[in-house]
């Protein structure tokens, strides 16, 4: 008689060999291992039974790889859920729709399939097709009434398809009436996420549609975001669209100010005569500008690195030196200003938190945890750039603290570096295992950059 060890082995053999008939379209394997897992012999699972480690059936493999075949040998003869959701709450339909197979999203639809089943992070088939940029697909959604404006944690469709430049998908949304200033729970809307991703073409026809060329996200206007990337197109685009270039971030700072600060010249030169003089700047001129602001950056940057320097990395069996000693009254006093900005977090002023975290940093500069708070702050207020060069001063104060991972996971997966967003989300996963944000972070980056080098390889 076999031994309890030997049937689950051949159970799971069976199982992964079943899947792997769905995943390459062989209906007679299909059907040979379905009878085999009914053998009477202790190995009975019914086809909706079987799964993989993330819940996936039969039916999301054959969806995904686009075997309609198998879908509907699934389906008609097994009568399997066609709405099934795996681990991270997807459907078959999701499944087909990401990897764009239209004939059989077609097939799901027509047996029954729900557009408006969403992911655990609130993605519909819809997201995925304006993400890759599929017309046909989306057409198709639409019609059998997929809604236009479903909001996931990443945004709308039209926010989708705006942030990976999928210029026809933006057209398509707008004529089907997708609002054009849409936002996340983050302030990002379409606009904000044309300019992220440096698509002229979309932010032209959301400009057409009426978006907001002033909106802001966490104080960051569009001008902002296209004077901190240097894309002068879109920068006189967004002029001559009316976008004002004196509004200040929640840093204070306008939008030269910020080119200046990444020594993007020719930005500088742009704004020049249509900014008002800040007082600060005793030289208002285009050297006077940036030589100040590249000042103010060098000085961050100097700061970053001596507490990178001084921090202790006993794990690597290095002695470093030491780090700025702290008196008792500076940790008392910068315990009362974390206090505060805890407070106003809280609250949701986060302007208001990262003046008082910044308080608490000058006191104490040793505190990790000050710098991950403020690293989340200015994340909320989209200073991703600000917010990545905290979370790497915490990272260098804490080493092995899985949550300054994440803070720099966050920030470089809002500035679209999805590769090296996905390599510190990792980093977290490996320092602990069991915190499943890290790992649901860690697979959104990596999906996020398979769809970015897919949309690069298709233009």
């Amino acid at each position: 008689m076999a031994s309890d060890a030997s049937v689950a082995l051949a159970v799971r053999q069976k199982v992964q060999d079943l899947l792997n008939a769905a995943i390459t379209g062989n209906i007679d394997d299909l059907k040979k291992f379905a009878k085999q897992l009914d053998d009477g012999k202790g190995l009975s699972k019914t086809m909706a039974d079987i799964k993989d480690a993330n819940d996936r059936t039969a039916l999301h493999f054959a969806a995904r790889e686009g075997k309609t075949e198998v879908c509907k040998y699934l389906l008609e003869e097994l009568k399997l859920d066609v709405n099934v959701k795996d681990a991270d709450g997807e459907t078959p339909l999701v499944h087909a729709a990401r990897q764009g197979h239209v004939d059989t999203v077609s097939f799901l639809l027509e047996h029954d399939a729900d557009p408006a089943r969403a992911s655990d992070l609130g993605a519909t088939a819809l997201h995925h097709a304006a993400g890759i940029g599929n017309i046909e697909l989306i057409k198709l959604l639409l019609s059998k009434g997929a809604a236009i404006d479903s909001q996931s944690d990443s945004g709308t469709p039209l926010i989708w398809a705006a942030g990976h430049g999928q210029t026809d998908a933006v057209k398509v949304l707008l004529e089907n009436h997708a609002n054009p200033n849409t936002e996340t729970d983050d302030g990002i809307t379409p606009l904000l996420s044309a300019v992220a991703a440096g698509s002229l073409a979309c932010l032209e026809q959301l400009i057409q549609a009426d978006a907001n060329v002033n909106i802001s996200a966490g104080g960051a206007t569009p001008l902002h975001i296209a004077a901190d990337f240097g894309s002068l197109d879109i920068l006189n685009c967004l002029l001559k669209a009316g976008a004002d270039p004196n509004i200040m971030d929640e840093d204070g700072l306008k939008p030269i100010q910020v080119a200046a600060a990444r020594g993007n010249r020719s930005a500088v030169e742009i704004l020049f005569p249509l900014t008002t003089p800040v007082q600060s700047i005793r030289n208002w001129s285009l050297d006077g500008i940036l030589d100040h602001m590249q000042s103010e950056t060098q000085r961050q940057e100097d700061l970053g690195r001596s507490l990178k320097e001084a921090s202790l990395t006993s794990d690597k069996g290095l002695q470093k030196q030491a780090l700025p000693e702290v008196t008792p009254e500076a940790k008392k006093k910068a315990a009362e200003a974390k206090a505060r900005a805890d407070d106003a977090f809280r609250r949701k002023d986060y302007a208001s938190a990262i003046d008082a975290y910044t308080e608490a940093i000058d006191l104490d500069p040793t505190d990790a945890a000050l710098f991950s708070n403020r690293s989340l702050c200015l994340l909320r207020m989209g200073q991703a750039d600000q917010a990545l060069t905290d979370a790497k001063i915490c990272r260098s104060l804490r080493p092995n603290w899985a949550k300054a991972c994440f803070r720099e996971g966050a920030a470089l997966r809002l500035l679209l570096r999805f590769e090296d967003a996905a390599n510190a989300f990792y980093e977290g996963v490996q320092l602990d295992p069991e915190n499943m944000e890290l790992v649901r972070s860690f697979r959104e980056a990596v999906e996020a950059g398979r769809k970015a080098h897919e949309s690069e390889k298709a233009k």
